[in-house]
């Protein structure tokens, strides 16, 4: 479990029948953007015919940390500390089995992630955006470059026609990709340049907080630098917040601010 150092909470937004001494989002200290609290995802373990529920894997199991606006965290831990579940549950991939996930967002103050409905969460996924970890399995092979980066823009009626095709060479720019690679589809790309297509994807809403879920991990070492670096550079330039979840502590030493590290959950 992490143990970062303590930070002034974040309170979740009051309701709006709340008393006039309830605390205001206004009154929230506006560096932290994101605060998990005690948070918890555990599985079931099912057997028999009737998948009768005979114990839990306690995967994510009291995980608390904070990030500050701008900020690059890293996450880290052995393999199968939960650190990717917790990125997870954090996007709501997974419903989380306790705790909360109180974010700053920019248009509706703080809320807890926890709580918040499938159709709500579409809207928080605007300001929160993923880097996976395959550069192989996350592409859609049969989408071309236009569409894997566009598809988010689109999605939040952002971007059409001409404006579209405008934003994705500006996004493939910005990564180090030609904008006349726009035509073609993932399988012609090697796997750095795969991963730079899903940075360019991720940054398509101009979100608040991107997790970077090992990033680097399934490429070649002399690719992992350089995929590194522009991330750094990308952070500096747009004044990104990353969580950044690692196992290897070079790999954090070389872009993040501060550690929390996660043990068995």
């Amino acid at each position: 479990m992490s143990q970062p150092p303590t930070a002034d909470p974040i309170a979740p937004r009051p309701p709006a029948a709340a008393s006039p001494a309830a605390p205001k989002t206004a009154a929230l200290r506006p560096a932290v953007l994101l605060e998990v609290r005690d948070l918890k995802k555990h599985f079931a373990i099912r057997k028999g015919f009737l998948r009768k529920v005979v114990g839990q894997v306690k995967a994510v199991d009291g995980v608390s940390f904070y990030i500050h606006q701008g900020e690059v965290l890293g996450l880290v831990g052995e393999s199968g500390c939960g650190k990717t579940t917790t990125s997870r549950v954090i996007l709501r991939a997974y419903d989380p089995t306790a705790g909360q996930i109180l974010f700053r967002d920019p248009a509706q103050g703080v809320v807890d992630l926890a709580t918040l409905s499938k159709a709500e969460m579409h809207a928080a996924w605007r300001n929160i955006q993923m880097i996976f970890q395959d550069p192989y399995s996350s592409l859609d092979p049969r989408m071309t470059l236009l569409q894997i980066v566009g598809e988010p823009l689109q999605n939040y009626g952002v971007a059409r026609g001409a404006a579209l095709k405008e934003r994705v060479a500006e996004l493939l720019e910005v990564v180090g990709l030609r904008p006349e690679y726009m035509a073609r589809y993932p399988h012609a790309f090697s796997g750095g340049q795969r991963q730079r297509i899903g940075i360019a994807r991720a940054l398509a809403l101009n979100p608040q907080l991107v997790i970077c879920d090992e990033p680097v991990s399934a490429l070649d070492v002399s690719i992992q630098a350089q995929t590194l670096n522009l991330l750094k550079q990308l952070q500096r330039e747009f004044q990104l917040t990353y969580l950044f979840v690692a196992h290897d502590l070079s790999v954090v030493r070389h872009v993040c601010n501060r550690v929390a590290v996660m043990y068995v959950g």
